[in-house]
């Protein structure tokens, strides 16, 4: 047997573009991809902080550095330009690894630029 876990996210991501003419996917700044570790083509869940919305997608790298998160093809017209979003990636591992798991989670500044966390004392 095999559970599903978060693998990674990334958190409150904001979105910079959005391609409607185009395959689809969504370009994720190479920077964030790799700290989250998520893979081009790799299956991810989006989530809408701003209008609850929810959907599967897969990722393609952006130009590293660049902030971009942009959402294309029909999952364009789910989110607006500057919508807030969580991306996740899921993994399945046995139940006897779920217990010790735990995902990565990456925070961005207001420019999609990774930051470290500041913890409440």
């Amino acid at each position: 047997m095999l559970v599903t876990m978060l693998k990674s996210k990334l958190h409150r991501v904001r979105v910079t573009a959005v391609e409607l003419d185009y395959e689809g996917s969504c370009a994720i700044d190479t920077d964030l991809l790799a700290a989250a570790g998520i893979l081009p083509y790799e299956q991810i869940q989006i989530y809408d902080v701003n209008n609850g919305d929810r959907f599967t997608t897969y990722a393609i790298s952006a130009a590293p550095g660049s902030g971009t998160i942009s959402v294309n093809g029909a999952a364009a017209r789910r989110v607006a330009q500057g919508d807030l979003l969580i991306i996740a990636s899921y993994l399945q591992i046995s139940p006897q690894e779920a217990r010790g798991w735990q995902p990565t989670v990456i925070h961005v500044d207001a420019n999609n630029r990774e930051v470290r966390p500041t913890l409440a004392v």
